[in-house]
């Protein structure tokens, strides 16, 4: 305990009994603080009024009469109080310190003591009495942390601890400075010595922060899982990804190979799990998602969206069975990664028109309610007749409105398989011929490639299209815009706040690995070693293959039996890139002129379809034959 700590706190806890001994108060309290200093000073001031500390008394035994128990199991006695402990702690505050003094807890059958801020003790505390325990539990420094973020971290809130405990310090010194002046003022026959004021305690470094935060999250751990597995919702997203497994590192490299997730429609995390596989590995995932709900009783979800498995031609799909709990479940497709699937026809995403092929194509699956639009556009013109803008055309009025405006107070819907298919069969077949060439004259899309896309794609149409009778927007608040209030929505459509947290979570990890020692399953087993090259890799592969069919990836295969043709659909353009490749590493050769074997090679590969290159590099004088 700091010396300026000693006088007072002896005066408050301790009396001398009749036998002349120091012995506790009757009467104690959990808080005890100093006196404060005097206004007006008659005698030489100290510097341990200016700079004493409070002090926590945690002594439940004695306080609340609570009633502990030994924890040895062959025990289970009740302890009985053995008084103060000798050890004074000092404990952080946001801008000073206080002490800490605790009791002793003795059993009087086994002859084991205790300590009453040891775990073992507080666990036997309700949470009213719990609370009260700040040095884990503080309201005060650690719960800054909780909210971590882009630059809220122990080292900021070192820095700022920093601050604080120097700027309380300094005023006191400049309160007990101001007291010595003051005595000094009135006049002395001889000179006063005052005392030197302590020094300030040296605050600890940002590891220390971080591990005590790491044991506040240990004491919060139930609550933590119970608010984490209290979520729920109506519309759910499912969406797996590689990127997180790579960074693991240590023994549990190579223990998962996918990251999945489940979302709701307000952007909360459900549930999120590593497993060896994305498709047999989820069985486990998806049955505690039912029994959660089960459990609870709350009703399942309505939606599920999903990147790919939305539907099957004949038969039931895996994951609808994996879901087999909610047979009313309605499995749809991400519309952006249907779009996406359809944008692989493209021979490049720089293309000119690849933009507008992608807008036309948002154009052929939805369409913006009529009434919202209309009501935004009279807030719109509103808001600008005020600034000046008048005699607007519907026209000049629609480029005024930008997307984050159509996207925040309007609603969208699909329009249906049939006019959906109707559109883009029109466009496909638009941007196939000329109009789908640039400037340049090169075409936006692979006729052949294109065409068998949209064959496979077709028949997912009807998975993107808005499950009936289920809202998807719901509103957040309104806003005033030129007079005319508009409603704020957010929209619960397709997996796409589910890729952003995992792409937050990429980004959020720090460096190139996670140094993780350990995982654990649900049922409480370690995960094994499940590397692609590994044993247990190459069996669970065998009997995923042996029990369930491996289905086509609609539309992703490679083309291997397809030649490669310009942009006129003229076959054996792969021919000439063999040969361009050929060519450009007969570049590297030192002499001017090329051997026979070299020049049978350009003229076997020539007769292939090449003769045309053939030539004009000879005509241009670039290849001399030995």
């Amino acid at each position: 305990m700091p010396q300026e700590d000693h006088q007072w706190v002896s005066t408050a806890l301790f009396r001398v009994s009749a036998k002349g001994k120091l012995e506790l108060q009757d009467h104690l309290q959990l808080w005890y603080f100093p006196p404060q200093p005097s206004l007006i000073y008659h005698q030489l001031p100290t510097s341990a009024r200016f700079f004493a500390h409070p002090l926590l008394l945690w002594m439940p035994y004695r306080l609340w009469k609570v009633r502990f128990l030994c924890t040895d199991p062959a025990c289970k006695h009740t302890l009985s109080s053995g008084g103060l402990h000798r050890r004074v702690r000092q404990v952080l505050d946001i801008d000073r310190f206080y002490n800490l003094v605790t009791e002793t807890l003795i059993c009087s059958k086994c002859r084991r003591s205790y300590l009453s801020w040891n775990r073992e003790i507080l666990e036997q505390l309700d949470m009213a009495h719990r609370s009260e325990f700040r040095v884990i539990l503080t309201r005060r420094v650690i719960r800054l942390l909780r909210e971590r973020g882009l630059g809220n971290g122990p080292v900021r809130l070192i820095g700022q601890l920093k601050e604080n405990h120097s700027e309380e310090w300094l005023k006191r010194v400049a309160c007990y400075t101001r007291a010595c002046a003051g005595f000094i003022s009135k006049g002395c026959l001889l000179t006063p010595t005052f005392e030197e004021p302590p020094k300030p305690v040296a605050l600890p470094s940002y590891k220390w922060l971080s591990v005590v935060y790491s044991q506040d999250i240990l004491y919060r751990l139930e609550d933590i899982k119970a608010s984490i597995t209290s979520t729920y919702g109506s519309i759910l997203k499912l969406d797996s990804t590689r990127k997180i497994t790579k960074k693991l590192s240590g023994p549990a490299k190579g223990t998962a190979q996918w990251l999945t997730s489940v979302g709701n429609e307000m952007g909360q995390v459900l549930i999120s799990v590593l497993t060896a596989g994305e498709g047999p590995g989820l069985d486990l995932m998806a049955g505690g998602l039912v029994d959660r709900y089960e459990a609870a009783g709350v009703d399942p979800p309505v939606a599920l969206y999903v990147d790919c498995g939305c539907c099957k031609e004949v038969g039931e799909t895996k994951l609808k069975a994996r879901f087999s709990g909610w047979p009313n479940l309605i499995v749809r497709l991400d519309i952006w990664h249907f779009m996406r699937r359809l944008a692989v026809g493209c021979t490049t995403d720089a293309h000119q028109l690849y933009p507008t092929f992608m807008a036309r194509m948002s154009a052929c699956i939805f369409e913006w309610d009529a009434a919202d639009l209309n009501k935004l556009r009279e807030a719109k013109r509103a808001q600008l007749t005020g600034h000046g803008w008048t005699a607007l055309t519907e026209k000049q009025l629609d480029r005024q409105i930008t997307k984050e405006e159509l996207e925040l107070h309007c609603r969208r819907r699909t329009r249906g398989e049939e006019q959906t298919i109707q559109l883009l069969d029109q466009l496909i077949s638009e941007l196939i011929s000329d109009k789908g060439k640039d400037a340049l004259g090169v075409p936006l899309l692979d006729p052949i490639r294109m065409q068998h896309i949209w064959l496979v794609q077709k028949r997912h149409v009807k998975c993107i299209q808005d499950p009936p009778d289920v809202a998807l927007y719901t509103q957040t608040g309104t806003i005033k815009k030129g007079g005319v209030e508009l409603q704020t929505l957010r929209c619960a459509r397709g997996s796409t706040s589910l890729e952003s947290f995992h792409c937050h979570l990429n980004r959020f990890i720090p460096g190139e690995l996670i140094g993780v020692q350990y995982l654990l399953r649900q049922n409480d087993k370690p995960l094994q070693d499940m590397a692609p090259d590994s044993e247990e890799a190459e069996t669970l592969l065998e009997q995923i293959e042996m029990q369930q069919p491996v289905e086509a990836d609609e539309g992703f295969e490679e083309l291997d039996c397809m030649e490669a043709v310009d942009e006129h659909s003229r076959a054996g353009l792969d021919r000439v890139d063999e040969l361009a490749e050929y060519l450009v590493e007969l570049r590297n050769e030192k002499g001017l002129t090329i051997t026979n074997q070299q020049a049978a090679t350009i003229a076997l590969r020539a007769q292939k379809g090449m003769f045309l290159v053939l030539l004009v590099l000879l005509l241009n004088g670039q290849i001399v034959a030995a």
